[in-house]
């Protein structure tokens, strides 16, 4: 019988070194130890923010008034409301609030001040895109109490009996005017109308991404790569052939995930089937061509899945799939905008909630179009050089 050795610290010790050793010379591994948690913390400490403030807001003051000026103002200053531009219809408003332009529209009807004085219940209207719950309901909560205090600078004199009671002790419906809240496209504020339409953007980059880079990883690993590149064919025949099965998948992954979220969550399907369907070929494309771009890069299955790891941890974090987009500060707003998930998401959401179409999605549109075209140039161009 073998005769049983003792634990030698040395010997540890010279296998500790050579796995150390052997991480500095994997760099791609040795700076995915160092840069994820990195950027999960200054993503997670710096980026996220759960209560949006100056969001995109347009106002409709059809009174045009000194008290009507007074309550623009003073829903101004809640901080949760940047007018960003002052509009003259409603069909105006649709097309802010439809576009994503704005998030509120807020409209003060032209007997404003007349109804105030006479104490005729007066309203302001003040409409929501809660397409995405999470993002507006910090500021409605806001407007619960802006009308006990938006008109105290001008309720005076023979009016100081408009003011409400001190310390908010006055009669229901004793305020000068009463806001009136319309949530569109989610009046219920199910948050699953907005999560679910944003799991297909997710999903497929999941499985897409990485199946495509572990794939072909896979194929050099093996050899069979090199079996490949013995036969007469281009690049582009390459990246073709390799990426049309998986375009398959993504249609079935797709069919799949609509499907289920209008049978088990009661997603509403509004329409805007023609972005929808240019959106998702644009976007599977696209994947597709990222995960190939990957594999071209990685010298192991193991540093394709930390690319697409590395790529999926922003797509989650800073798309506005998990956290509201515009509660980031401008700096990850402009990081979010490079990501394809992000103008994916807004296409999707836009046409299952809003039913809206290319009119309304075209730049999220263009910028998936030229996402695939410049990642499937740098994928054509790098599997060349690979070539060489």
């Amino acid at each position: 019988m073998k005769e049983a050795r003792s634990i030698s610290g040395l010997r540890i010790l010279a296998i500790m070194a050579k796995e150390f050793t052997q991480l500095t010379r994997d760099r791609l591994t040795y700076a995915m130890i160092l840069a994820v948690p990195i950027m999960q913390l200054l993503l997670f400490g710096y980026a996220i923010n759960n209560d949006p403030r100056h969001l995109p807001a347009v106002l409709l003051d059809q009174d045009r008034s000194v008290m009507s000026r007074s309550a623009a103002e003073a829903i101004r200053n809640t901080g949760y409301f940047a007018f960003v531009k002052e509009v003259n219809s409603p069909r105006e408003i649709d097309e802010a609030i439809e576009s994503g332009k704005a998030q509120f529209a807020v409209t003060i009807p032209g007997d404003f001040e007349r109804r105030v004085v006479r104490g005729d219940g007066a309203q302001i209207l003040v409409e929501a895109d809660a397409s995405d719950p999470t993002t507006v309901g910090g500021a409605v909560a806001a407007l619960a109490g802006l009308p006990q205090t938006a008109l105290q600078g001008d309720l005076k004199g023979a009016l100081a009996t408009r003011q409400p009671a001190p310390g908010g002790a006055q009669a229901a419906g004793a305020a000068p005017f009463e806001m009136v809240i319309h949530r569109r496209y989610n009046p219920e504020n199910i948050t699953a109308y907005n999560i679910v339409p944003g799991l297909l953007g997710i999903v497929l980059s999941m499985t897409l991404v990485m199946m495509t880079s572990l794939a072909l990883t896979r194929e050099r690993e093996r050899g069979t790569m090199e079996t490949l590149l013995a036969t007469p064919v281009e690049p582009l025949e390459v990246m073709l052939g390799k990426l049309a099965p998986y375009v398959g998948i993504g249609l079935v992954q797709t069919a799949i995930i609509l499907t289920l979220a209008r049978l088990l969550f009661g997603v509403p399907f509004m329409g805007g089937w023609g972005a929808l369907s240019i959106g998702v070929a644009l976007f599977i494309v696209g994947s597709l061509s990222l995960g190939f771009f990957f594999s071209t890069l990685a010298r192991s299955q193991l540093q394709a899945m930390q690319m697409s790891v590395f790529y999926l941890l922003p797509s989650l974090l800073l798309s506005g799939f998990m956290f509201p987009f515009r509660g980031m500060p401008a700096w990850a707003q402009a990081i979010g905008q490079v990501i394809p998930v992000t103008h994916f998401l807004r296409i999707v959401r836009g046409a299952l909630l809003k039913g809206v179409g290319l009119s309304e999605t075209w730049p999220s549109v263009l910028a998936l179009a030229a996402f695939v075209l410049v990642v499937g140039a740098l994928s054509v161009a790098r599997y060349r050089t690979t070539l060489d």
